[in-house]
Parts: structure tokens; C-alpha cells; sequence
């Protein structure tokens, strides 16, 4: 009905170029509301308007829309051409070969649009998920997109990993399903030191630690479980090495509180006499030994 309207008022010659530009137009025109639509949805999203993961549907939903909207544009646009419609037709019959080489071509790109799709569909992490990779590669998780995922590191660098890959990867994510942490606190004290004393002060340290977090349950409270367990986890060559188990709300929240602890911790042993010890080594010169053999073959 549009094009008819369109082709009654214009001359013939600009039929076509009309068309095609009404088309183009028009998926530009789509594709920006529609992007403008999702910022606003991220928007709210990134102000916790939203649970968490929606913020990862959005933004991959995001590019996956636009993208969908120019290539339905664009071929539309190239259908209205009769000349290229019938090459088109002209050539699907020997097309066979070309479709399989693109397909092998793009079989990457595929893949990795395949797992984003897997990864925004199952959710191993999401945005804003703090995850580790390898044992060497950690972050926050920025961006998924079509391709690939875009994790922050701690130093503020881009880790950029195409999708086939992490979907493929064993990773530790430290916000799935439960945000909260345990921390460990590793303390080693010298064999004359007081075991309970040192156990009482990182208890004390541990509880004081305005991060810290109780989430113990109504019947571990009143099964005397300790708000605090601090256990000997090892009788080493040098001391005996303690383990307090401190819960946190968040990862970040975790290594504040285990940092601040150890200097805490480590001014308490020093003002109530608790021992941190270090390695003893005795030094023996060869000339001195060489000097007690000769005195002694001389009496």
C-alpha cells in the first residue's frame, strides 16, 4: 500500500532509487529507536533497577537485534533490484560450492556466536561477575557481545577472549548464584606462643573487622558453632600455623578485610607477646672449622 502511494506521485525513472532509499532509511530510522529502547532498558538495569543477569541479556539482545534489523533492511533493499534479483536466481543453482566455502570461512564466527549464545542462554557468568580463568587470568566480566567476552582486570586492562573458547574454558566465578565469601586467614606462631591466646586475638581481630559478616543459622548459633573457627592447620618447621574462616558479603569486601587483618592481627601478636616466627639458620666459615681442627690436633 506504501509503495503504491509512493510510485503515484514520483515519475517512473525514480521509482526504484525512492523505494531503496525509503527502505534504507527506514532501517536506520528502526535500528536507532530500537538501540535507544535497550540504552534506556541498561540504563535502568546498571542502577539496579533490574536484577543482575537482565543486564547481560540486554546488552547481548542489544547487538543481536540491530544486527538483525540492517540485514533484513540491506536484503530487502537488494531484492527491489530486479537486475541483482535475477543474478541472484541465476546463481543459486551453482551455488553450492560458494555456500560451502563461506561456511568454512565463517565457521569461527559462527562458533563464537553460537557460544554467546550459549553463555547468555545458560549463564555460567554474567556482567559484573568476577571470574578466573587459567589460574592467571581474572577480572570482572564487562562485556559479552557476538564474538567475544571482555573481562577487566585488576589492573584495569582488557582481557578479550572470543566465545568458542571461554565456553569452552573450567573457570571459578565467585558471584555465582552467592555473592558471599569465606576468607581465609593464614597465621603461623612460634611453638613457645600460647595456641588459645593467638586463637582469641584473631578471634577478636576477625569480629572487630566492621566487614566482616556473621551468617551463621539460628541452630548453628545454638549448637555453639563458633562465630569465628580459627583451627591449627598444620604443624610446620618453624611454627604452628593457624586458619580463621571470616565471611564477607563480596569478593571485594574479602580482600579488604583479609589485608586489614594481617596488620591487625600481626600489632596484636607484637603487644600481647605472641610470636610470629621467622627461619633460624646457623653460619659455619670453613676457615673456622679449619682453625678448631688445628688447635684440637695440636692438644
Amino acid at each position: 500500500m506504501i509503495k503504491e502511494e509512493i510510485i503515484k506521485y514520483i515519475p517512473e525513472v525514480w521509482h526504484l532509487p525512492i523505494i531503496i532509499g525509503f527502505i534504507l532509511f527506514s532501517t536506520v530510522v528502526i535500528a536507532s529507536l530500537t538501540r535507544r529502547i535497550f540504552n534506556k532498558a541498561i540504563k535502568s538495569a546498571e542502577h539496579g533497577d533490574t536484577e543482575a543477569h537482565d543486564l547481560t541479556n540486554l546488552k547481548f539482545l542489544k547487538r543481536g537485534v540491530s544486527v538483525l534489523i540492517y540485514l533484513t533492511g540491506i536484503s530487502f533493499a537488494i531484492y527491489m533490484i530486479p537486475t541483482l534479483r535475477v543474478i541472484a536466481t541465476s546463481l543459486l543453482a551453482g551455488a553450492g560450492l560458494f555456500a560451502i566455502a563461506i561456511g568454512f570461512a565463517s565457521q569461527q564466527a559462527l562458533s563464537n556466536i553460537v557460544g554467546g549464545i550459549f553463555i547468555v542462554v545458560f549463564k555460567p557468568y554474567k556482567i559484573n561477575d568476577r571470574i578466573q580463568i587459567r589460574t592467571d587470568l581474572n577480572g570482572i566480566v564487562e562485556d559479552i557481545n557476538l564474538r567475544h567476552t571482555v573481562i577487566r582486570n585488576f589492573e584495569n586492562k582488557r582481557i578479550i577472549i572470543p566465545n568458542s573458547i571461554i565456553s569452552d574454558e573450567v573457570l571459578i566465578n565467585s558471584n555465582y548464584r552467592d555473592d558471599k565469601i569465606v576468607k581465609w586467614i593464614d597465621v603461623g606462631i612460634s611453638y613457645d606462643s600460647d595456641i588459645d591466646l593467638a586463637r582469641r586475638i584473631i578471634q577478636e581481630e576477625v569480629v572487630a573487622h566492621p566487614l566482616f559478616k556473621d551468617y551463621r543459622t539460628h541452630e548453628e548459633i545454638d549448637d555453639g558453632v563458633a562465630i569465628v573457627p580459627v583451627r591449627v592447620l598444620s604443624l610446620g618447621d618453624f611454627s604452628v600455623n593457624l586458619r580463621a574462616w571470616a565471611t564477607t558479603a563480596n569478593p571485594p569486601d574479602a580482600f579488604v578485610l583479609g589485608t586489614d587483618l594481617l596488620e591487625s592481627i600481626k600489632k596484636r601478636f607484637d603487644k600481647e607477646g605472641v610470636e610470629i616466627p621467622f627461619p633460624y639458620r646457623t653460619i659455619v666459615y670453613k676457615k673456622d672449622l679449619e682453625k678448631n681442627s688445628e688447635s684440637e690436633s695440636d692438644s
